[in-house]
């Protein structure tokens, strides 16, 4: 799957901590090369069409938006950005 960044997620991903920033990295190439490996906990929102969340660390998320073969990143960060993905 190809990904792209929305910019909003920019400005998620520019407020994260260095360590985190890293570990965002990490989960996003594998986002790309497998969405479905079993670390990323992926799961599909309830009561949103086409958005997802993967596991970045135990407290963070990142949703995106899966349109085809590409994944509109949408936010990044804990938990409360699943109230508004």
């Amino acid at each position: 799957m190809h990904l792209e960044a929305t910019r909003r997620f920019h400005k998620d991903y520019s407020a994260l901590p260095r360590n985190l920033k890293d570990q965002v990295k990490k989960t996003l190439q594998l986002l790309e090369e497998n969405p479905w490996h079993p670390s990323l906990h992926h799961k599909k929102m309830e009561g949103c069409r086409d958005l997802h969340e993967v596991r970045v660390t135990l407290h963070y998320r990142i949703t995106y938006q899966r349109i085809g073969d590409i994944g509109y990143l949408r936010r990044v960060g804990t938990h409360d950005i699943l109230r508004n993905p």
